[in-house]
């Protein structure tokens, strides 16, 4: 059973970072299912990028989590609603 708690809001602004970066490691991992190293040039290009990406998706939580001391549990994480800026504490 899933367990969801509002523990915050993020400016549209804020939303708006996380949810290009969301869109966007959801591409390459879209990507990264049909290709094949075979063309390692740009198989190199796509690792790189989803790393990268990753980096900076983890950096975001991290910064928005201290500036709103979001409530944190053992074995739980965050999500966003993009459609109210709201931040979920998820517990599975």
């Amino acid at each position: 059973m899933t367990r969801l708690k509002v523990v915050g809001k993020v400016t549209e602004e804020e939303k708006g970072e996380i949810q290009q970066l969301f869109e966007r490691r959801n591409g390459l991992n879209e990507l990264a299912k049909i290709l094949t190293a075979d063309n390692t040039e740009l198989y190199e290009k796509l690792v790189s990028d989803l790393g990268e990406t990753g980096i900076r998706f983890q950096a975001w939580w991290d910064r928005m989590s201290a500036k709103y001391q979001w409530e944190a549990i053992e074995g739980g994480n965050w999500e966003i609603n993009f459609d109210t800026c709201e931040i979920y504490l998820v517990k599975e």
